[in-house]
């Protein structure tokens, strides 16, 4: 019998960018801790909808919880799945703190346990061909790599992101994908400072931040805005021997919220208008190819480490880092100063 999947919340994220890919994993979603049994049923005919997570825990057919609620119950849902002895896969931002995420990993270890954390963008079709160009050596040298993840929403909305609450605002949101695709494309850098803000009427939470980066000589900034009817490049690199740039964001989520599933051919696939390209110092220009994306990879190393005792597709340790810089990026715009950081991403 192939492993058996229990999910802990069936909103937009776990419904659309977590059931499907478990599925083409091929993994059964058996259980779901939802008030949306109907949209479960829909979805996932024969899997059991429950009332909440103590009731998806006290079924012994669960082999690997996915949690998908807000931010606010990553940790203490993550802690009693583990503890009645469950692998499990959290979205992210994994935890409010770095301890906090350094304390779950200590503990799936002490039950030898897998535990993953959901940065699915490290399988987006930008990210993957800005590492191939890295790993090519193509651009040469790299002085700057910005990462932009801008949205026209200038209107707050009733919804959990959007009220004040540990790992709220979008430098938890947006910005722990931003944050997790610099680390893996460059590793930590020696520096950072911030600017956190929230620019929309009636905001309460942070909409929107810059944050820059250095690495030897190498600059990294980040940013977000949700007041953008024109979005910056998502991705630029500027080397010695050419800039790339690409516009646009990966189509997946699009994709799968439109019922196309990852075995279409045009899964993943970037339509050409959103090809990137590289701007040579001469000033001419030629389109580069994106790679395909694929988010199912995640999934497929998921059940693959469970099976056979591999490691995760994203650690805990690996996304505490990204947490850590998460919070000393809110501390540097607190302060008004920049931030030193150790090789581990750590701050005084």
């Amino acid at each position: 019998m192939g492993l058996r999947v229990g999910f802990s919340g069936y909103g937009a994220a776990g419904r659309y960018l977590h059931a499907p890919l478990v599925a083409a994993a091929g993994m059964e979603v058996a259980a779901v801790a939802t008030s949306r049994g109907e949209e479960v049923e829909a979805d996932f005919p024969q899997a059991a909808v429950v009332p909440d997570l103590g009731a998806l825990l006290a079924r012994s057919d669960i082999d690997l919880v996915v949690i998908v609620t807000p931010n606010v119950l990553h940790v203490p849902q993550v802690r009693a799945a583990l503890e009645a002895g469950r692998h499990v896969v959290v979205d992210k931002p994994a935890t409010p703190t770095r301890a906090e995420a350094e304390q779950l990993a200590a503990l799936a270890g002490e039950k030898g346990l897998k535990l993953a954390v959901y940065h699915n963008r490290r399988w987006d079709s930008d990210f993957l061909t800005a590492r191939r160009l890295l790993e090519s050596g193509e651009l040469g040298e790299v002085a700057a790599l910005r990462l932009v993840w801008d949205r026209f929403r200038p209107q707050v909305a009733d919804r959990w992101r959007d009220r004040p609450a540990p790992a709220s605002g979008n430098l938890y949101d947006l910005g722990s994908h931003l944050v997790d695709q610099a680390l893996q494309l460059v590793g930590m850098p020696d520096w950072l400072q911030a600017d956190v803000f929230t620019q929309r009427q009636g905001g309460v939470t942070d909409d929107g931040f810059e944050l820059l980066m250095g690495l030897g000589r190498m600059r990294l900034s980040l940013g977000v805005s949700l007041i953008a009817a024109a979005p910056r490049d998502r991705f630029r690199i500027e080397g010695i021997l050419g800039t790339f740039r690409k516009q646009g964001l990966d189509v997946q989520e699009d994709q799968l919220k439109a019922g196309v599933t990852p075995f279409d051919p045009q899964f993943g696939v970037e339509p050409e208008v959103q090809q990137g390209e590289i701007v040579a110092p001469d000033g001419s220009r030629r389109a580069v190819p994106c790679e395909r994306g694929r988010w199912l990879t995640f999934y497929e190393r998921m059940r693959q480490a469970i099976e056979t005792g591999g490691e995760v597709p994203v650690t805990m340790a690996s996304a505490a880092q990204v947490i850590g810089l998460i919070e000393a990026a809110h501390a540097s715009a607190r302060l008004g100063r920049r931030i030193a950081l150790d090789p581990d991403g750590r701050w005084a």
